[in-house]
Order: structure tokens, then sequence, then C-alpha cells
């Protein structure tokens, strides 16, 4: 197993593919493929390969330095159990050793699973047009 940093002329099209084959995932669709391969490019972003093989992948954004947000953890289904996932994670803390690592999920019960802490929740703020308190 090869974990790295994201590169995209040798990655993006492999990525791109195994989210538009993994169900629940609309980052490949029409509307979400050219803005999430900028989010890939400029987000801290790691892929796992099994020999040419990509398997899964993790997104992150930085916050300042003092935290990091996974926003994204991806292992294909025919390559889950093989703690995949919990590697890609030890990458960031392995390239970011000062920061506290969070994850915004959909996935709860995984996180659970492997021992993460749940610390509050995270809401959508909608968008809403500014009124004037003149």
């Amino acid at each position: 197993m090869q974990i790295r940093k994201y590169n995209k002329l040798s990655d993006e099209s492999k990525l791109m593919k195994m989210i538009e084959d993994e169900e629940g995932w609309d980052y490949a669709n029409e509307t979400l493929a050219e803005k999430y391969k900028v989010a890939l490019a400029t987000s801290i972003t790691y892929v796992a390969f099994h020999e040419d093989v990509l398997c899964g992948f993790s997104r992150s954004l930085n916050d300042f330095g003092a935290y990091i947000y996974v926003c994204d953890l991806l292992v294909m289904s025919a390559c889950r159990g093989r703690d995949i996932g919990r590697k890609l994670m030890e990458c960031i803390y392995q390239d970011y050793p000062d920061q506290v690592v969070y994850v915004m999920s959909d996935v709860d019960g995984y996180y659970e699973n492997v021992g993460y802490k749940r610390i509050g929740s995270i809401f959508e703020v909608p968008c809403q047009k500014l009124v004037s308190h003149d």
C-alpha cells in the first residue's frame, strides 16, 4: 500500500472515476466536477494505491494553522477493512503534527467504531440576504 499526496496530473482522472462509481457521492456530476477538481488540488489531499489501483483518498482543509478539517474520506468498497482510512488519517498527523484534526462526517458510525470522539455538531448556515439595521 502506498499513500502519498495527491498529484493532479497522475491522480485526478482515477479519483474522479472512483467518486463517480461510489453511490451517494455527487462531486463527479456535471454541476460539481470542475469545482471539485479545484478543491482536490487546493486542499490537503492524500491518495492510497495498492499497486496501480486507487483504493482511497482523503481531502482536508487547513484552518489558519491550528486545525485541520477532514472534509472527505473515501475507500473503495472492495478495499475496505484494510485500515486504509486510518492510514490516510495518520498521514495528516504525520505532516501536521501540531494541529488538531477534526472530521466533518455523514458516516458517524465509522468514526465511532475507530474510536474518534464526537465534539459538537456541524450545521449548515443558509444563505440569506443581509438586512440593513440602520
